[in-house]
Formats: structure tokens, C-alpha cells, sequence
């Protein structure tokens, strides 16, 4: 992504990531309970970084790999230019975001295991945000005209000598990251209702779904996420991963900009679907009356449809309280 001069000014490239608690899905109450993705003690988002190089053209002064730690940025320019971070605004200062250039890769590492989890919202367990945007039709009301990205080629390990490379997923590129759920997408001061780091949007939004919608239906399709681009383990025949590797390109043209990554978080459904205390007949013949629907009271396992999945989940709870 291009920087104009102002953008890489010398500042101080000290990481100032905070502990942002989860707005659990504040535009639309579901009926539905949020868990951590990582348990008591560990952080949802990347602890260390195992390597970095950066590439030919790299930005300078964005050449702080530490600045990828910890939770993506929700305002962005203090001091000098300051605005919430909106698909139409996206963080751009070197404490921020760290630059990779031709060539070049980041290496980081989550301090525990990063599952596969079919209780994942759209299966997705993996986020990486990078600095992204959309592009405004409007002069100011935020209306979708185009994805100002800049790639990066993102592979996953898990144990760092071995990877995988993520098809049909850049670092730096859908969704852009959404950091308040009340503002406008050009706003200065900071939101009260924080999006969720930790759910994705739906991967089955492409930018031919987004093009032309104005903000407030922008909002609605993140459905309380603060974006960024979701990867699944399970096409890729991984149980679980901790190393995330961000390559930039390997001829001239674009440099990607990472902001931070994110193991999502799983939302329980209750298998005790009749609410009779017990997971059992009556909880199975309501399961198989919705089979091939997209009833949310019956989808277990959060993929849209009401399957195999949903069964098996069921199944695996018959007999006992089901999940809260």
C-alpha cells in the first residue's frame, strides 16, 4: 500500500495493544452463549513473534514486527490524525501495522493451540487483520465501491518447521477491520459498542455481495464482527496450527500491512433443544423435523444448515444437561 510522507513519520514503534473486552454480537442478540476461544490465562490473539524479514520496499519506519501482537486497532492516529478504524479508515501508524515488502515474511505465535472447532461461527478458526479498506461512492456516507488491498500470501504450521498454505486467503485483504459497531465510517472519536475481534464475517460474502451497500447494511453483514480474513483448518487437513507465516510478494508491486491475528471464539449452542434438562428423543426428533434447514435454534454447529454435524453434536451430548 502506498504511504504518503506524512504516514512514515518517525514515530515511536512501541506496541500500544490493549485487552479489549468481547462485545458479544451487540447489533443482533442471539440466543446463543459465547465462550473464550483460548482458556483462562491464555490470549486470543498472537503472543510472539517467531520471525521476521522485511522485504524489499518495505515502508520505513513500519518495520516493528512486535506491533502484530496482541488485539487489532480500533482508533487509530492520536496526536496527529485521529479516527476510528472503519472498513473506509483502516489503522496506518508504524505502532500499529507492520509492513513486509517484496520478499518479505512475518512469523507469529499463538501461547496455545489453535483448533479446529466445528462450533466456530461458518467453521472459520483463524483471523488475520491487515490494513485494508473499502473505497467510498458517496463523498462521505460510506457506500462500497471498491477493496483497496495489498495481499500477502498466508500459510499456517504446527510446529513451525512444516506449513500449509492457505488458498483463496491473503493477510491483507476481506474483510477490513471494523473497530466500533456505533459510529459512523469516517467517525473521530471512539465508538462505545466495541465489535468482536474474535467472529468472523461470513466467508461466503464476496466483494460482488458488497459493492454499492451503504454503511448501515455494511454493518449488518458483519453482524457484530470486526472482520478480517477468516481461514478454516479443516480444508486444509489440520487439527489444529499455533504459527501463522504472512509472506509479501515475490515480484515488485504491493506491500501488505498486518495489524494482528486471532483465534476465534467458539459460541455454544444448547443441545437440549425441547429445554427438558435432558439431550434426548425428543431433543433427536426435532433435530431430524429441521434437517436440511437453516433453523438457528437447531444448528449446532453454526455452518447454516442443520446436518451430519448437528447429529453428531446431539449424539455426542445424549443423556446429559446439554451445553448452557
Amino acid at each position: 500500500m502506498d504511504l504518503s510522507p506524512v504516514d512514515a513519520l518517525p514515530l515511536s514503534c512501541v506496541p500500544r495493544r490493549r485487552w479489549h473486552g468481547d462485545a458479544r454480537w451487540a447489533i443482533a442478540c442471539l440466543a446463543l452463549s459465547a465462550t473464550p476461544a483460548a482458556l483462562a490465562g491464555e490470549s486470543p490473539f498472537a503472543s510472539s513473534v517467531t520471525s521476521y524479514t522485511a522485504g524489499t520496499g518495505a515502508a520505513a519506519g513500519f518495520t516493528n514486527p512486535s506491533v502484530a501482537l496482541g488485539s487489532p486497532e480500533r482508533f487509530t492516529g492520536e496526536g496527529f490524525q485521529p479516527q476510528c478504524v472503519t472498513p473506509f479508515q483502516p489503522a496506518f501508524r508504524p505502532n500499529e501495522i507492520v509492513s513486509l515488502g517484496v520478499g518479505g515474511s512475518l512469523v507469529l505465535a499463538f501461547d496455545h493451540d489453535v483448533t479446529d472447532d466445528p462450533r466456530n461461527p461458518f467453521g472459520v478458526d483463524l483471523i488475520v487483520f491487515g490494513n485494508s479498506f473499502f473505497t467510498d461512492l458517496s463523498g462521505g456516507s460510506g457506500v462500497v465501491g471498491g477493496l483497496a488491498s495489498d495481499g500477502g500470501r498466508v500459510l499456517v504450521s504446527a510446529d513451525g518447521v512444516s506449513w500449509t498454505e492457505v488458498p483463496g486467503v491473503v493477510g491483507d485483504g476481506l474483510f477490513p477491520t471494523l473497530g466500533y459497531l456505533d459510529v459512523a465510517p469516517f467517525a473521530t472519536s471512539p465508538g462505545v459498542v466495541e465489535s468482536d475481534f474474535l467472529r468472523p464475517v461470513d466467508p461466503a460474502m464476496s466483494m460482488g455481495d458488497i459493492v454499492g451497500l451503504d454503511y448501515v447494511t455494511l454493518l449488518e453483514r458483519y453482524d457484530g464482527s470486526g472482520g478480517g480474513a477468516g481461514i478454516d483448518l479443516a480444508p486444509l487437513g489440520l487439527a489444529s496450527i499455533r504459527y501463522v507465516r504472512i509472506e509479501g510478494p515475490t515480484a515488485p508491486g504491493f506491500s501488505p500491512e498486518i495489524d494482528a491475528i486471532a483465534d476465534v471464539a467458539a459460541v455454544e449452542a444448547s443441545d437440549d433443544l425441547d429445554g427438558s434438562g435432558t439431550v434426548d428423543a425428543s431433543d433427536l426428533a426435532l433435530l431430524l423435523a429441521a434437517w436440511g434447514t437453516g433453523d438457528p435454534a437447531i444448528d449446532l454447529d453454526l455452518d447454516g444448515s442443520v446436518g451430519a454435524g448437528d447429529l453428531s453434536m446431539l449424539l455426542g451430548a445424549w443423556g446429559k444437561g446439554g451445553t448452557p
